[in-house]
Parts: structure tokens; sequence; C-alpha cells
């Protein structure tokens, strides 16, 4: 077996299991019907020696043995057994009689190889035990056998005595040719079951090999597909299963492809109608505003009863003012035209400008040092900054308290208030667009997007806010807390955009 089929064993574990089935099979097969024949064999060969052996035995007994005297001599046993052993059979032969009541004699046709020791026990007393005659049982002495093992060699031992006090006669067979033709047989049948578990392995590995390159060729075109090939397609062969499998992907791919292509259709589609209705709707509102300036300069000066109405209108026009930035900035981001303009940025100042502008000053502590200097874009870092901490302000509890510290290679700014925190249940969707906690929740005067531009200005520098739940001493919870992650070198994230930036033109050029 090559290094490459053990290599494939290794590293596929179906490969593997069909490869160790099909020898479990083959092996199993191959003993049992090596089995079976070994055993049929050997029957067969030993009842055929053992037959032979006895029949001729039993003959020469009635044709030589019988023929001696009641009373024979030791020679005359001696030279019956001989003539008895010498034929083709290969027989030793001994015969035991009474030269007078009480005294046996015994002749053996070779006394050195064969003697009334070898004769077992049991098969002597049985020889010697007479039976009643019957109808069922017409002879008083029977034939008797057994197998039997000298010095590691198998012989067959028989014996038989002659009716009406004649002499007993046993033979003495070896059974040396057969072992050796049956331990070649087994040799035989034992190299046939490894060539057929051989045989086996490769034919596995074959039938794993067909069967299992249409399911790699198919979970490279599945991961190909997860990467985002949506127009990777499977060559159909065949009419079996796996070509059914196989036609069966290539249409949810075509179907997933239509999918996919109606959709970001669709959310290209909503992306320019979000843009265009938001550059079209600056014009018009450039001109509110400046009206609403007017009128709010004039506010002090109005009829009571318009008053409320002017303050309602100025106040909904900044209103929609701020959300038409904020879906323009959405837009860009979706459209993947943010860039970021780097600039080095003391964060402690960058903080201190961000409240002082928008007149928070009184309502949050700052812990930061000075000299934490980083490369970020001024104007994103804003944006967040002015998000977290109004949102903080807005909906937690004063005081809220900024604090700045490093670690490692990142900037961490944590905002923290002291309000009634975040449900459990709206944790998971704070930087969702437009997302709100409860469908019954009062009007309110942000966009519901300022966390979610704030999270996707952490993403373009290549940094993360994550928002959770404080608590006090006593366990219950003290107000939430939102952390900002930024690197303290986004030029590499600028590299970065900026390199897939110029991929994308081309691609689209």
């Amino acid at each position: 077996m090559s290094k490459g089929i053990l290599a494939r064993l290794r590293l596929s574990s179906l490969r593997l299991r069909l490869v160790v089935v099909f020898a479990l099979v083959a092996l199993t097969a191959a003993v049992a019907a090596s089995g079976i024949a070994y055993w049929l064999n050997r029957e067969a060969v030993l009842t055929r020696t053992q037959d032979g052996a006895l029949n001729d035995f039993r003959q020469e007994m009635q044709n030589r043995a019988a023929t001696l005297p009641l009373r024979p001599t030791e020679d005359d046993l001696r030279r019956t057994a001989e003539q008895m052993a010498s034929g083709s059979a290969g027989y030793q032969v001994l015969l035991l009689g009474e030269r007078a009541v009480g005294k046996p004699i015994v002749g053996a046709s070779d006394p050195d190889d064969f003697t009334l020791a070898d004769v077992p026990r049991p098969l002597r007393d049985a020889v010697d035990t007479e039976r009643p005659v019957t109808e069922a049982n017409p002879y008083p002495y029977h034939l008797f056998w057994q197998r039997t093992e000298r010095d590691g060699t198998p012989y067959l031992v028989g014996g038989t005595r002659i009716d009406g006090g004649g002499p007993a006669g046993y033979m003495f067979k070896s059974l040396a040719a057969e072992k050796a033709d049956l331990n070649s047989l087994g040799w035989s049948l034992g190299i046939a079951t490894a060539l057929a578990v051989a045989g086996s392995v490769l034919l596995a590995q074959v039938a794993a090999t067909t069967v299992l390159r249409p399911v790699h060729r198919l979970g490279e075109a599945a991961k190909q597909l997860g990467e985002g090939k949506l127009d990777t397609r499977l060559r159909v062969t065949g009419a079996d299963e796996l070509a059914d499998l196989t036609r069966t992907f290539n249409s949810a791919a075509e179907s997933l492809q239509k999918k996919v292509a109606d959709m970001s259709a669709r959310e290209e589609s909503s992306r320019r109608f979000v843009a265009d209705m938001s550059h079209e709707l600056r014009t018009p509102l450039t001109a509110l505003t400046a009206v609403t300036e007017v009128l709010e300069d004039e506010q002090d000066s109005l009829d009571p009863m318009i008053a409320p109405a002017v303050a309602l209108v100025v106040s909904e026009t900044h209103r929609l003012n701020n959300l038409v930035e904020n879906l323009m900035e959405v837009t860009r981001f979706d459209a993947g035209t943010a860039r970021l303009v780097l600039d080095e940025v003391d964060i402690a100042d960058q903080i201190t400008a961000c409240i002082d502008a928008r007149a928070w000053l009184d309502a949050v502590d700052l812990d930061a040092e000075r000299g934490i200097v980083a490369p970020l874009d001024p104007r994103r870092l804003d944006v967040i900054l002015a998000n977290l901490i109004g949102n903080a302000l807005k909906h937690g509890g004063s005081p809220v308290r900024v604090s700045v510290r490093t670690e490692d290679d990142e900037l961490v700014i944590a905002v923290r208030d002291h309000g009634p925190g975040i449900p459990e249940e709206v944790l998971p969707h704070v930087f969702d667009r437009f997302y709100k906690a409860s469908a019954s929740r009062p009007r309110s005067d942000g966009s519901g997007l300022g966390l979610s531009i704030a999270m996707e200005n952490a993403l373009i520098h290549g940094g993360s806010i994550t928002a959770a739940n404080s608590t006090g001493e006593d366990g219950a919870v003290d107000g939430a807390v939102f952390v900002l992650r930024l690197p303290l070198d986004a030029s590499g994230i600028t590299r970065e955009v900026q390199t897939r930036s110029s991929q994308g033109e081309v691609e689209e050029a």
C-alpha cells in the first residue's frame, strides 16, 4: 500500500471507516470459509485414512490372526504380526495371546516402534470387554479405535479380539503425512485469507475514492459558496444518488445567487434612495433652517399664542436636520465611501473640547492623563464621544464619568452613568439602527442612529464599542458602562481601507 493511500486513510475518517468495514467483512467471510473448508478437508482426509487402515486391519485379523491356534507361541504371534504389517496400509501390529491360562504372551511386528505401552488403557479395556450376543449385537467383541499423540506426532490406534478365545490384536498407524497435508492446507487457506483481506482493502480504497471524490468536490464547492463565490457550480455526471445531490447543490447555489443578487439590488436601491432623499432634503432644509434661525431670534417678541408653535417648528427643524445628516452618514458607511482622516490627537484635549462644545462640563467628570496621543480621525472620535456621553446624560443618571487608559496597544475610553442601567433584553440591540426597547416608548429627540453611527466610526478605526451594566457594592445595577476600544496606531487600518477601496474601483472599472 502506497504512502499516499496511508496518508488519505489517516486524514479521512470516513475513508478509514469504509476500509475497516470492508476489511472486517472480508476477514469474517474469508475466515469462515477457510475454517469450514479446513474442517471438511480434515475430516475427509482423516476419515479416509482411518477407515482404510481399520478395514484392512479387520480383514487381516480375520484372515491371519483367526487361523492361529488357541494357545499360540510367541513366535507364532510375532510372525503373524509381521505378516499383517507387511501390507500397503503402513501400520504396525501387536498381537496379545495366552500360552496358558493367565500367562499372556505378546508378538509385535516391530517392538522398537510399537509396544503394549502405546495402547491407551481405555482402549484395551474396551477391546477386552465381552458383550452379550443379541439380535442387535451379533458379535461379542468389536473393533475400537482412538487417536493419540506421541512426541508431537499423531497416531491412530485400533484394536479388536478374535471371537471364541482367539488373540487380541492392535494396530498403530502414524498420521504424520496427513498432518503435513493438513498443515499445508491450513497455510494455503491462511494465505488465501490474507490475500482476500488485502484485496478487500484495495477494493475498499477504490470504492471509497469513487464515492468520496464527488463528496470532496461537493465540500470544496460548498466552501467556495460560503466564501461568497456564488457562481460556483459542479459538473453533473451519471445518474446515481451523488449526481442527484450535485444537481440539488447546483440548483440551491443558483437560487441562492439569484436571491443574493435580488437582495443586493434592493439594498443598493434602498441606499441610493436614502442617499438621494437625504441629498434632496438638504436644499429645503437649508431654507427651513434659515427661516427657523430668524424665528428663533424673534421668538421673544412674538405673540404668546404663536410662540409655542414657533418653538416646536424650530425644535423639529433641528431634529430633522440632525436626522438627515445621520442618514447621509449611514449611507456613506453602507456604500463604503467613509474615509479616515488621521491626525495626532491628544485624547484628554479632544474629550474636553467635545464636552465644552456641548456645554456638558458641569455634568461630566473626566479622568484622563495628559499626554496620551494617538493617530485618530478627530471628527469621527468627536462623533463617537458625543453620542456615548450624550446617551449617558439623556438616558442615564448624573454624574457621568469618562475615564481614559491604555492597555497594550489599545486606547480604552469608558463612559459610565449612574442611571437605572440597560435591560438585559435590550443590551444585544443597543447598537442596532432605529431600535426601540419598547413599542410604546415615548417619542424622543434622538434619531435612533446615534449609537449605530458611533459603532461604525469605531469599526472604521479598527476598534469596537461594548455596552454593559455596572453593579454597586450591594450587587444592584448602578448605571450603564460603554467601553470604546481603539488601536493606538490606526495607520495600518487606513492603508488597508485605502487598498480595498482601490481594488473595488478597479473591479468596478
